[in-house]
């Protein structure tokens, strides 16, 4: 197997709590011919006290965002900045399998024309501790102009060859979420994708993700910013296909708020019952 350099992509704001568990990461890889471009978004936290722990490793290419510009932006500056024939984006609040590179690496040398190659990940709670493996389904049909990675089967651990990138208009500089979606889908439209079935990746839930929790609404606005672009290039109208999600989002949200509100009417009707068993 050649040894081509991979290069990891850590855009980061803000999450100097968890940098050092996802660099960890990296050194314990298997495959060793790796860098580490990180961008860092204007952070205000604990973040430049990690930078200059890295300083005197070479491998390790720190630059700076002279202002908050959003993970668009940043993402992209990433990528522009790296230098590997093989890339792959690590957030800073997550952490990859010792072997993750090493499995990569391999199935780009297998597979030669695929543009990206993507396997799955591990959900895991604010402590990196496993919840459950991500079993969306997975594998994809290539060349079909109404693939949009509704179903989140292209997802973490995803690296893709910087060739294939080239060929691409770039990630979207103002986008503030759906980054890695409007990544996937351009990188989709000019080569193979290949899918590893092994969680690679571990994705960490915490309050402060970017897609998750209180930002779950956010996340879905961005997708359809990326989701409208990408019809653009392909010339479709994506209109039928949002009024269907956007139903069945709002569906779902009204079953949910009726769950919600059902668990509180139980555990309500449970104190009192309880209280009346004591008096």
């Amino acid at each position: 197997m050649n040894t081509p350099l991979f290069s990891i992509l850590i855009a980061n704001y803000n999450n100097g709590l968890y940098l050092s568990e996802a660099l960890d990461s990296v050194y314990q890889q298997t495959y060793e011919n790796w860098e580490i471009i990180i961008v860092d978004d204007s952070s205000s936290d604990q973040s430049s006290d990690i930078y200059q722990t890295l300083n005197k490793d070479k491998r390790i290419k720190i630059i700076y965002n002279d202002k908050n510009q959003g993970a668009g932006y940043t993402k992209k500056r990433c990528v522009d900045n790296a230098t590997g024939s093989i890339c792959g984006f690590l957030d800073p609040d997550d952490a990859l399998a010792n072997d993750a590179l090493e499995k990569m690496i391999k199935a780009h040398s297998i597979k030669p024309s695929a543009s990206l190659i993507y396997s799955t990940s591990y959900r895991c709670d604010e402590h990196l501790n496993i919840i459950q493996r991500n079993d969306a389904p997975r594998k994809i049909k290539d060349n079909d102009p109404y693939f949009f990675n509704m179903e989140g089967s292209i997802s973490h651990f995803a690296s893709f060859k910087k060739d294939s990138y080239m060929q691409t208009v770039g990630i979207d500089p103002y986008l503030q979420r759906a980054v890695d979606q409007d990544l996937y889908l351009k990188l989709y439209e000019v080569g193979e994708t290949h899918y590893i079935d092994e969680a690679l990746y571990y994705y960490r839930i915490h309050k402060g993700g970017i897609s998750t929790n209180k930002n779950i609404e956010k996340a879905y606005y961005w997708h359809w910013v990326v989701l409208i672009e990408t019809g653009k290039r392909r010339g479709l109208n994506l209109e039928d296909l949002f009024c269907e999600t956007f139903i069945r989002k709002s569906e779902y949200d009204t079953l949910e708020n009726k769950y919600l509100r059902l668990k509180k009417f139980e555990k309500i009707n449970s104190y009192l019952g309880n209280l009346r068993r004591k008096l």
